[in-house]
């Protein structure tokens, strides 16, 4: 096509497509990984899982860390501030050794055990997916860094079964503004990566509900407004102690950079040790939505709630803060709904209220520490919304989304995206981009010394 508008749409389909079924093919490999890694080592006989289930982790941070040290390094971290730094400063461009590798590594180590997300590396994957046709198809540079967008929203879409929550996202995490064909292209994107990845996962939400929780008592508004002070707290523990510790390590020169992974998988593997032999339930290492649903239909106990929401957070902020390949958007849903059903217990023992109310908070809580750790408050919203399938929450969720928003912003100004890029010393402008973006050959170059773990 000579027309480059023509040559944009084409692509944005084609794009679309094929992001969502990368998203499929990852989420796929993990799974499969998982049951052939940590699963099988949570269920190994006798005695010997306590030692499977702390080594397995190990095992993945260990071949992780060789692949980020001296394979991919920008395939390190949770895949949005690398995206965030593609859109901003080199006009979209996602090299192909940075996708590849972030696909192999990152479903490796999670499928081993890791306390990290898959929704994260899931964006990148598609960005990269996305910049490789843009730069196919000869696109100017300006619609290159269009396409980055293009690929968020597929990523999100694909990875939370949720479209309408990915075009927020982008708006209120990359784009920034209403630029008309770049929000055309993310809706075009989000619709096919969404459509993909229902004809091959299925149409259902994510979490399956026994019923849709509504607020039932305008007395709960308390408990609500609560869960959202507590939801900051949380989040600012979170981020502090990642920022904190990714310090520590980045410092740490005494054990080689490559062994780093395999220290925090260690830790991650103790803890879900603890948790399995405690409660003889996992979620810490491995797949964590299964136990997150239990919080959501109320059947947790409190005790459980609670020590799962601070395992969950050592956890992750040892799998990512040592220099692991993974997102934090589930764990932060995972603490979120573990918070919630501890408050919901505060509200049906004080006011009596029924028992059904614990699912309730911990739905809200989901989008609470969410908002407060990624600082996305329309997104926080919407994406539990399409994740349960219910919207009878809207007033809870807004009083606990925003108040987890604004408390935490008050005190830590600074998002924790832009935060790890500072530590790496990258600060993202806020003019206009550059209008040239640096060639394929010279990033894939520049990997191997590039400083880009965020």
């Amino acid at each position: 096509m000579a027309n480059e508008r023509q040559r944009l749409l084409a692509v944005t389909i084609i794009a679309g497509g094929l992001c969502g079924t990368a998203a499929v093919a990852f989420h796929l490999s993990i799974g499969w990984l998982e049951d052939l890694l940590i699963n099988r080592a949570n269920h190994a006989q006798g005695y010997s899982w306590i030692w499977w289930t702390i080594l397995t982790p190990g095992i993945g941070g260990l071949i992780a860390g060789l692949g980020l040290t001296y394979w991919a390094p920008a395939a390190a971290g949770s895949g949005i501030p690398q995206v965030k730094v593609a859109f901003a400063l080199r006009s979209g461009l996602v090299s192909v050794r940075e996708t590849v590798g972030k696909f192999v590594l990152c479903a490796f180590q999670i499928g081993a055990g890791a306390s990290l997300g898959l929704e994260g590396p899931t964006v990148q994957i598609c960005a990269g997916v996305s910049s490789l046709m843009a730069r196919a198809a000869r696109l100017s540079p300006t619609n290159c860094r269009r396409m980055t967008s293009v690929g968020m929203a597929a990523g999100i879409a694909a990875a939370f079964n949720a479209p309408i929550a990915a075009i927020t996202f982008t708006l209120e995490e990359l784009i920034g503004d209403l630029d008309q064909t770049m929000l055309s292209g993310v809706i075009v994107a989000a619709a096919l990566a969404a459509v993909v990845e229902h004809s091959v996962l299925g149409s259902n939400p994510i979490f399956h509900m026994p019923r849709a929780y509504t607020l039932g008592a305008s007395s709960s508004l308390i408990w609500y407004a609560l869960l959202g002070i507590l939801a900051a707290v949380v989040s600012i523990a979170f981020t502090d102690g990642l920022l904190n510790l990714r310090a520590l390590f980045k410092k740490w020169d005494a054990v080689p950079k490559w062994i780093h992974p395999a220290i925090g998988g260690l830790a991650t593997g103790g803890m879900a040790a603890l948790a399995l032999g405690w409660f003889h339930l996992n979620g810490i290492a491995g797949d964590p939505y299964k136990t997150l649903e239990l919080a959501l239909t109320g059947t947790m106990p409190l005790i459980f709630m609670v020590v799962f929401c601070v395992l969950k957070l050592l956890a992750t902020v040892s799998s990512y803060g040592s220099g692991g390949s993974g997102g934090i958007f589930a764990p932060s849903l995972f603490m979120g709904s573990m918070l919630g059903g501890a408050v919901g217990y505060i509200d049906v023992y004080v006011f009596h209220h029924p028992a059904d109310s614990i699912g309730a908070f911990a739905v809200v809580g989901m989008g609470a520490v969410f908002a407060g750790i990624v600082r996305a408050p329309m997104t926080s919203i919407l994406i539990v919304f399409e994740m349960t399938g219910g919207y009878g929450l809207v007033l809870p969720m807004m009083i606990a989304n925003m108040s987890a928003f604004a408390l935490a912003r008050h005190w830590r100004p600074i998002p924790v995206y832009e935060a790890l890029l500072l530590q790496d010393g990258i600060e993202l402008p806020h003019g206009s981009p550059p209008v040239e973006p640096p060639s394929a050959a010279h990033i894939e170059a520049e990997q191997p010394t590039m400083d880009a773990t965020a």
